[in-house]
């Protein structure tokens, strides 16, 4: 053999052993996705995806695994419709990759995106089980969130605070009262902006923090509804809503000084006693700004 075959010899040595190389890890591969299979389901799902993978049972018919995996499909879209329905949180994509797996640990990496409500977010994070005996110990690390929000301010103290202690049920859970807040204060601002056409004003839209007064013999006399909802690290949401007022000086003669002084203190008064609604409606009888206002401007 002379040497220019034996550099040919090497060269196609080389390339077998790469190749039995890929095909060992693609074999890998495959174990682990029919693990991971076997990880996420059971019953008749698992049953029928082992099926469908080419580890047939003897006696086991084709259309028969077919019925019972979509008897489990139907069962599964019913429990993600309800449990939607419970806490608000819609998922739109999820995948795995498994990171390790030993016989006695397994390190996942999860990707989930979704929205609750209006609130879109995507999170990633691990989960490890950790396998001793017949019991077993799953804890999440390396949590990231991120929120397609208008404004984050109010949520980033409290993001950075649940990534840090890996905590999903807290992020979930406060998501979901965070949205229901904002939710709150979308519809007593819309309630107000139909029955008052004319004299209420959204300068943000729905979704905004303000609504605006706007007195229609007054011109330049406007009060302003400030609504947030601060989330505290903890995960604690608290709704703040505040009166501010922009009253030219001509204006305050026709209004006792002692009530527009303290409007922001009789307001938060009124809060307390009345909530947001009965609080706004009491405050636009008070200045003038009646339904009749709206209804006779329609009836001309």
């Amino acid at each position: 053999m002379n040497e220019e075959n034996m550099v040919e010899e090497k060269v196609l040595q080389a390339q077998i052993e790469r190749l039995q190389a890929e095909v060992a890890e693609l074999q890998c591969r495959q174990q682990d996705d029919q693990k991971d299979m076997t990880f996420h389901f059971r019953g008749e799902m698992q049953d029928a995806l082992s099926y469908v993978c080419g580890q047939r049972q003897a006696g086991v018919k084709e259309e028969e695994v077919v019925s019972k995996l979509e008897a489990e499909v139907e069962q599964l879209e019913e429990d993600l419709k309800r449990q939607t329905q419970m806490n608000g949180v819609s998922l739109t994509s999820c995948t795995t990759k498994t990171l390790r797996r030993t016989s006695r640990k397994c390190v996942q990496e999860f990707s989930v995106s979704g929205h609750c409500f209006d609130l879109d977010f995507q999170v990633e994070f691990q989960i490890s089980e950790f396998k001793q005996g017949q019991r077993s110990e799953r804890t999440i690390s390396n949590l990231n969130v991120v929120i397609d929000a208008g404004d984050l301010q109010c949520l980033g103290s409290f993001l950075s605070g649940v990534e840090e202690s890996s905590d999903l049920l807290l992020l979930f859970r406060t998501l979901r009262t965070f949205s229901d807040r904002c939710d709150d204060r979308c519809r007593t601002f819309q309630h107000f902006q139909e029955k008052y056409p004319s004299i209420v004003s959204l300068p943000g839209g729905h979704r905004s923090e303000v609504m605006t007064l706007n007195h229609p013999e007054l011109p330049g006399c406007v009060l302003l509804i400030h609504w947030s909802v601060e989330v505290s690290r903890e995960g604690g949401v608290t709704p703040k809503i505040n009166l501010l007022t922009k009253i030219p000086e001509r204006a305050l003669q026709l209004f006792p000084s002692q009530p527009v002084g303290g409007a922001a203190e009789a307001f938060q008064s009124l809060l307390r006693i009345l909530g947001p609604e009965a609080a706004v409606e009491s405050l636009i009888r008070a200045v003038g700004l009646s339904q009749d206002t709206d209804v006779t401007s329609e009836q001309r």
